[in-house]
């Protein structure tokens, strides 16, 4: 059951469609429409601490190749090297630990990079090579955040 949707509107430009994050177990029901980046970081961040710590995000996957990457393909924005486990989103803070039960069962991801600036409602996941990550392909489900 769905409780708190927020609804990003202008992260971008005018141009820009809405991206509506779905927060799962909250509290109370609650929907809000924000304007910027910085206030759906911050309300997306305290709905979540007021949760289960689920979100239903699109999730994808990523790996070390320049046209998927910058300059450094294999350091994070972090700055830590590319390694199993680490995820890339402009969600959450670095360092923050979560999972991704559909698809990982119990294994842990870090939070150690980012992506584009319009992948406001995404996680994407490092993988070793191109294929692995187009094999993963896109899919919408639950991420339960650790911290």
């Amino acid at each position: 059951m769905i409780k708190y949707i927020f609804t990003l509107i202008g992260l971008l430009s005018t141009t820009v469609s809405p991206v509506t994050i779905a927060i799962v177990n909250a509290p109370q029901n609650q929907i809000g429409i924000v304007d910027n980046v910085a206030t759906a970081t911050s309300t997306v961040l305290e709905a979540v601490k007021a949760t289960n710590r689920t979100i239903i995000v699109w999730v994808t996957a990523y790996s070390s190749t320049p046209e998927e990457t910058d300059e450094t393909p294999f350091i994070t924005a972090s700055g830590k090297k590319v390694e199993d486990g680490i995820i890339a989103t402009n969600l959450l803070p670095f360092g923050t630990r979560l999972k991704i039960p559909e698809f990982f069962g119990e294994k842990i991801f870090i939070v150690e990079d980012r992506m584009h600036a319009r992948k406001s409602n995404f996680i994407d996941i490092w993988m070793p090579s191109k294929t692995a990550a187009a094999e993963f392909g896109i899919n919408y489900t639950q991420v339960v955040v650790l911290d």
